[in-house]
């Protein structure tokens, strides 16, 4: 049984990862322990292929956590625009963006794609005040004249750090753009939507389910005839049941 097991496990470890130290003392002593036939000697060699084991799957957790973070900062670059991931300015000027957004009501879909919007590549930051830099995200907003006043001038100087770490890339605006709206999509499925889908789906009509169907199949490209789908929650469904938050039944 022993042999059988170590040999089922030396099978599931492909040939290219024995060039690594952990690998390569697997073998080592997985390999004596299926030859041996009984007694202390195979015991010890029990003991040295567990530890062998335990060190692959800790190498297996390093490296798993360093790709994972490897990929989130590709994906905070991507989301913000940017060439690429500086390190730990980068991570603030992202983390300082989900701080502000949390303050007031937003709709962090449209935010995306209106960011893409915001001149930055010869913008000098400082000729412009805070409403104007802000004012082409308004659209992101569902009450803006609910707005804490301490909002604006705070997400005016989040876009001037913003604005200058682009200018650092020395990205134009419209390939920025073209990169942003290439990984934050337009069209997603919002919960109104998609409650008025089921209510016509449940009288007999799927006219809505095969648009939507349609239309989110391209979720990150431009599809002028159906801007309505892509626009924010209505004030009448804020508190409909079912369209302002889906159950998991639903």
């Amino acid at each position: 049984m022993l042999v059988g097991a170590t040999s089922a496990l030396l099978s599931l470890v492909p040939p290219t990862y024995y060039s690594c130290a952990p690998a390569a003392s697997l073998r080592r002593h997985a390999l004596p322990c299926a030859t041996l036939p009984s007694g202390g000697d195979q015991q010890k060699a029990l003991v040295n292929l567990r530890n062998v084991l335990n060190r692959i799957e800790e190498e297996a957790r390093i490296r798993a956590a360093a790709a994972l973070e490897a990929r989130q900062k590709t994906l905070i670059a991507g989301k913000l625009g940017l060439a690429h991931h500086r390190g730990a300015d980068d991570d603030l000027l992202y983390a300082d963006l989900q701080t502000l957004l949390a303050t007031v009501e937003t709709d962090m879909t449209i935010f995306y794609r209106c960011l893409a919007d915001v001149p930055a590549a010869e913008t000098d930051p400082t000729d412009l005040d805070d409403m104007a830099l802000l004012g082409p995200l308004a659209e992101a907003y569902y009450q803006p004249d609910k707005m804490s006043p301490a909002y604006p001038p705070a997400m005016a100087a989040w876009l001037r750090r913003y604005i200058e770490r682009i200018q650092a890339d020395g990205t134009p605006d419209p390939l920025r753009k073209e990169q942003m709206n290439a990984v934050n999509p337009k069209y997603v499925l919002r919960n109104y939507i998609a409650q008025l889908a089921i209510d016509q789906a449940e009288a007999g009509d799927d006219t809505l389910v095969n648009t939507l169907l349609d239309v989110l199949r391209r979720p990150y490209a431009e599809q002028p005839a159906h801007e309505e789908y892509a626009a924010k929650r209505p004030e009448w469904a804020r508190h409909r049941p079912g369209c302002s938050m889906l159950s998991c039944s639903s």
